[in-house]
């Protein structure tokens, strides 16, 4: 069974930084895209960043990238997303998630909803 627990979040002020953890477990990292999404009441899950377990590969949206950084860490199977630059508008609950690659990968990252196993989320809140 895949699973996925977020930890990180927090409340940071305008040009702060946090490091975002996704801890895995349950499938071969190698097979699967890890993602990172988010979510602001009111409007749709966004990607932000995502991870190919093959080629270790990444992806960013464009309003984070230069920014944020995905990276693993192979001993811990666990994901992290270096958020740096923090503005207000990155506020949002954020969310790990995972799919094996023949069912979506990381040029899906527009479509969270291809992405079938999700981590409980991590309240980010920067304050300005």
């Amino acid at each position: 069974e895949v699973q996925l627990v977020e930890s990180g979040g927090g409340l940071v002020q305008d040009g702060g930084s946090l490091r975002l953890s996704c801890a895995t477990s349950g499938f071969f990292f190698d097979d699967y895209a890890i993602g990172w999404f988010r979510q602001v009441p009111g409007k749709e899950r966004e990607g932000v960043s995502c991870l190919m377990g093959s080629d270790r590969s990444t992806y960013y949206r464009d309003s984070v990238r230069g920014r944020f950084t995905i990276f693993r860490d192979n001993d811990k199977d666990t994901v992290y997303l270096q958020m740096n630059s923090l503005k207000p508008e990155d506020t949002a609950v954020y969310y790990c998630a995972a799919e094996y690659i023949i069912k979506a990968a990381c040029w899906d990252l527009e479509s969270p909803n291809l992405f079938g196993s999700w981590g409980q989320g991590t309240q980010v809140t920067v304050s300005s």
